[in-house]
């Protein structure tokens, strides 16, 4: 007797215009402050405007963009409250993560993910920036994920999608990228070797030096994207 294998549907219009909207705002292929119509979006993703303004109207619930009368969507700006807030969740909850995941961890994963954090990486490359941009989501998660609280690894996902935005802007005017990959190291090593206080601290300087990377970034004089 055979068992089927449960098929899983396929994604709606809808979905797909938000998956796809969304990944466009969160690598800054669109713009804080760029102006965005449904005629124009439904181009870009080859879709009608009826699952564009669905996906339009989900996104402003998340925050990534505002609908602005007689001139159709723009892309959210990032404000230096935004900034603040991402970063001081993501300290209450990672350096935590990382200790509870002292001691459990996959280092032959980690050890993968970091690899592409530290190869990966191109400045004159914008699919290079993305590339690490993921990877370097997809290390953070791992880590959370094994605290063995589901929740947290959850909540921490969805920091890093707000927190991503940030840091390919401040990308674009310096490189942190190495540095990253140097602390990835010396965290992998603390939580292969069991020192949770050693992982906590260590996480928790990341996420700071992160922070002010983007702050630094983005506060200068010629930056137009965070009020």
């Amino acid at each position: 007797m055979s068992i089927l294998t449960p098929v899983e549907p396929a994604p709606s219009l809808t979905e797909q215009a938000v998956a796809t909207l969304r990944r466009e705002i969160l690598t800054t292929r669109l713009l804080p402050g760029e102006t965005l119509s449904e005629a124009s979006a439904a181009q870009l993703l080859g879709l009608g405007k009826a699952p564009v303004r669905a996906a339009l109207a989900r996104l402003a619930e998340e925050g990534l963009v505002q609908a602005v009368p007689r001139r159709g969507w723009i892309v959210s700006l990032v404000t230096i409250r935004d900034i603040h807030e991402v970063f001081d969740l993501r300290l209450m909850l990672e350096p935590e993560a990382a200790r509870r995941a002292a001691g459990r961890v996959d280092t032959a994963e980690l050890r993968r993910l970091d690899s592409v954090c530290a190869c990966g990486y191109r400045p004159e490359d914008e699919e290079s920036t993305h590339a690490f941009l993921d990877a370097n989501k997809a290390f953070h998660v791992a880590v959370a994920e094994l605290s063995g609280n589901g929740r947290l690894a959850r909540q921490v996902d969805r920091l890093l999608d707000e927190s991503t935005r940030m840091l390919a802007l401040g990308l674009r005017r310096r490189d942190r990228t190495g540095e990253m990959a140097h602390e990835h190291h010396a965290l992998i090593e603390a939580l292969a070797l069991g020192r949770a206080e050693d992982a906590g601290s260590i996480m928790r300087q990341q996420v700071s030096a992160s922070r002010s990377m983007v702050l630094a970034a983005l506060t200068t004089p010629e930056s137009a994207m965070v009020l």
